[in-house]
């Protein structure tokens, strides 16, 4: 996958349906491979895999889909995003790739939802790797007030239509600028995550999100965390700002033979940050022995 565009000669874009609206995926590697799927984060797309894809699928097939709502997928209003929901209609995409069991790797919400499906479907996780991800836990308290503010607007009807005319992708654009001055983020993969946010009608799609999510805790996710007994990596970047490094070593400890990446200097967007150490961590997982063999 390149820097500037979905797919490269290498990739192989493909459509799915899910839930009546369409998910916009590309898929790298050997097609009959064991799979990997790699699930973005807030408010990423596929390309946050980019340094990845090409060393996971030179022996898999890698999936990576633009989840749906984000990136070059659609964005259904008419549909819930809560967490149950979403955690359920990942599972609907696997089916809809025809992926009956899968190595599953998730950043930040991806990463969320990984755990979930982890627990809820463990028949469908062969090996699994969560990246800075709330997880079980939730955010540091400044953003968890304003991931929390933000539900509230998108589920008020007196804050919704005041809120819509908020100038998200200019936000965002600032929140990633130090990124894109390091020379970690190209300013035109930073526009394929955001750029929808300009228009009217993604600022709709944006607060319709966020009316369903919370941000709480899900205390039967720590609870399932013994249970969880695929080989697990966690990779963690110990200075994000949004998500304490006590949430990786709580997981790690918690899931039986856990392995943690703990990376020193590092930030929030790790794939970016240390793209050769998260690349290792996720080749390392895949050389283990999943529990069904």
């Amino acid at each position: 996958m390149s820097t500037d565009s979905p797919g490269t000669d290498r990739t192989r874009p493909r459509q799915v349906v899910v839930d009546g609206a369409r998910v916009a995926c590309w898929e790298s590697g050997p097609p009959g491979a064991e799979p990997v799927v790699l699930l973005h984060g807030y408010p990423a797309d596929h390309r946050c895999w980019r340094h990845q894809v090409p060393a996971l699928s030179a022996r898999h097939r890698v999936v990576a889909p633009d989840l749906l709502g984000w990136g070059a997928s659609d964005r259904p209003l008419h549909l819930s995003f809560d967490y149950d929901t979403e955690v359920a209609r990942l599972a609907r995409l696997l089916d809809a790739l025809g992926l009956d069991s899968v190595n599953l790797a998730g950043h930040d919400y991806g990463g969320f939802l990984a755990l979930g499906l982890a627990e809820t479907h463990p028949g469908r996780v062969r090996r699994l790797a969560v990246l800075n991800s709330r997880a079980q836990g939730t955010f540091t308290p400044r953003w968890y007030a304003l991931f929390s503010l933000m539900g509230t607007a998108g589920r008020s009807s007196l804050l919704r239509r005041p809120a819509a005319r908020l100038p998200y992708a200019a936000l965002h654009r600032r929140a990633f600028a130090p990124l894109v001055r390091a020379g970690r983020l190209d300013a035109r993969v930073l526009e394929g995550y955001v750029g929808w946010m300009a228009e009217p009608e993604g600022r709709r799609w944006l607060l319709h999100y966020f009316g369903d999510y919370r941000t709480p805790p899900r205390p039967e996710l720590r609870r399932g965390l013994p249970g969880v007994s695929c080989p697990t990596a966690v990779v963690w970047g110990r200075a994000d700002p949004y998500l304490s490094p006590a949430i990786a070593t709580e997981l790690a400890g918690a899931v039986p033979g856990a392995e943690l990446t703990m990376l020193d200097d590092t930030g929030h967007w790790v794939m970016d940050e240390r793209p050769a150490e998260v690349t290792a961590a996720l080749l390392r997982l895949l050389e283990r022995t999943p529990a069904n063999g």
